[in-house]
């Protein structure tokens, strides 16, 4: 899709946790579930609330914070491990217009001493998603009502407990499980 990303030294947190998770389930939603738990701790760090956008984008107001990769190492049909992946700015890069930062006072240390636990406590939660984390990511939802274009054209209405992305597609409501959200605002 043409995106660049450019990491530069100490402008961000960059970081993979190693899991052992044993649920399928969580294992299907742990993108998210990672999101959800790092939005509070890092709303402490930003002039503004952090949103969430499906699958594993954070966002302050209308720029990219950062986002979250989970790959998962299988032993037939049980998660062996995860690595999680994590990448914050705490200061937007330079010429990344597009990018957002962490208030001035936010350093790397500190946002790094926050995040760990978090994560590790998502990562520990099993199951699909429950209400509290619906309703969580709901009030991040930085698509919910949008129109969009991929991976379906809609309006996005918001995830179910599986970690689909449910979108009004006009005829009926699409399901989806993989792939990139396009909102027509950032084509």
């Amino acid at each position: 899709m043409g995106r660049t990303w450019r990491s530069e030294p100490g402008a961000g947190v960059w970081l993979t946790l190693i899991e052992r998770p044993r649920d399928v389930a969580a294992l299907d939603v742990l993108s998210l579930r990672i999101g959800l738990a790092l939005a509070p701790v890092l709303d402490t760090f930003s002039a503004a609330p952090v949103r969430l956008k499906w699958p594993n984008d954070l966002y302050v107001g209308p720029r990219k914070l950062g986002g979250i990769l989970v790959e998962a190492r299988w032993r037939d049909s049980t998660p062996e491990w995860a690595a999680i992946g994590v990448g914050v700015n705490v200061h937007v890069p330079d010429g990344a217009e597009h990018a957002a930062g962490l208030a001035v006072h936010a350093t790397r240390a500190d946002v790094l001493l926050h995040i760990v636990p978090a994560m590790r406590a998502a990562a520990a939660r099993t199951g699909p998603l429950d209400r509290t984390e619906l309703d969580s990511f709901a009030a991040r939802d930085a698509a919910a009502g949008r129109r969009c274009r991929g991976p379906v054209a809609g309006r996005v209405q918001g995830i179910d407990a599986s970690g689909a992305l449910v979108v009004d597609i006009g005829s009926e409501v699409a399901i989806i499980r993989a792939g990139s959200l396009v909102l027509e605002e950032e084509l």
